[in-house]
């Protein structure tokens, strides 16, 4: 897979909304990397969460979100499964899981169905080790503060607002990567 054609092919290199998917980008998969590196005994597909990083946020192009120079007609939320479709039409569907369930630490159907969320109807939480790296490596950086990482207390304190279940399986992991 050539990660970079990939990305070129949806978004045109220097421009805002490119500069600030690669800088998100590069930033998520250093941070999942790096949690590979301190546990090497969770024997993962190391290349594989390497691209998925890189490109877990690759719908983001299709979502309407000025602050971050994104023009498309969608709500920000569905970036993950637009994504999910974009990389399976590439012939990367199990890259486009990653896309699928990275929001938050990932969509129950039931948080989908109570909060009205305008997404499909399916359960969309990480399932393999790989997905779930990838997933918590994203929670330490925004688009909207390029380069900064955030403290586990502010990522708790932001899934909070969304509830009981996400700051759960957050702590999960954070005993698991940490």
């Amino acid at each position: 897979m050539d990660i970079q054609a990939t990305i070129n092919k949806y978004y045109k290199s220097g421009t805002k909304l490119y500069d600030i998917y690669m800088s998100h980008a590069n930033d998520v998969t250093e941070k999942a990397l790096h949690i590979v590196r301190k546990h090497r005994d969770l024997a993962v597909d190391v290349r594989f969460i390497e691209e998925a990083a890189m490109l877990h946020d690759i719908g983001i192009f299709k979502t309407h979100a000025p602050h971050i120079a994104c023009e498309g007609n969608f709500p920000y939320i569905c970036h993950g499964y637009l994504g999910h479709e974009l990389l399976t039409s590439e012939g990367f569907p199990k890259h486009g899981l990653v896309c699928e369930r990275h929001t938050g630490t990932g969509l129950r159907l039931e948080e989908i169905i109570s909060r009205q969320l305008p997404v499909p109807r399916r359960d969309m939480r990480p399932q393999s080790l790989e997905e779930k790296i990838v997933c918590f490596a994203d929670k330490f950086y925004s688009k909207a503060q390029l380069g900064r990482e955030k403290s586990v207390k502010k990522i708790r304190e932001g899934l909070g607002k969304h509830g009981k279940y996400q700051v759960e399986m957050f702590d999960e992991w954070c005993d698991l990567f940490l």
